[in-house]
């Protein structure tokens, strides 16, 4: 089952009423995971663009859509291998600031995976 984002603020996400401190990865089976940030970082330095390595971490097969909070300033970005990576996998990216993207998770039909950036 689909777990609801409540809330989130600078720095945490409320997903079914427990408060989390880190980026997180919500896989089609529901399951919250921590982001693998460092997949990135060790790409590019910085967890603000996801690299194909991380692309190919978030990737499950049968997904459709992948929801990404790009964080409150919208910060997070898809390196252009990311973004080939999933257009090859024929997945909808939709990125937007965390808020704006909380919200589209919770209206979100189908198999869908959210990645959601809870700080920049």
């Amino acid at each position: 089952m689909k777990p609801r984002i409540d809330d989130t603020k600078f720095g945490s996400i409320t997903i079914d009423g427990s408060d989390i401190e880190h980026d997180v990865l919500i896989r089609l089976s529901g399951e919250i995971k921590k982001r693998k940030k460092k997949l990135s970082k060790a790409v590019y330095g910085t967890s603000h663009t996801i690299s194909l390595d991380e692309a190919e971490y978030i990737y499950e097969k049968g997904a459709e859509r992948l929801i990404i909070g790009s964080g409150h300033h919208g910060m997070v970005t898809l390196s252009k291998e990311a973004a080939e990576y999933f257009e090859k996998k024929e997945i909808r990216v939709d990125l937007s600031p965390t808020p704006e993207a909380i919200h589209r998770w919770n209206k979100a039909k189908g198999s869908t995976i959210g990645l959601f950036h809870v700080t920049c």
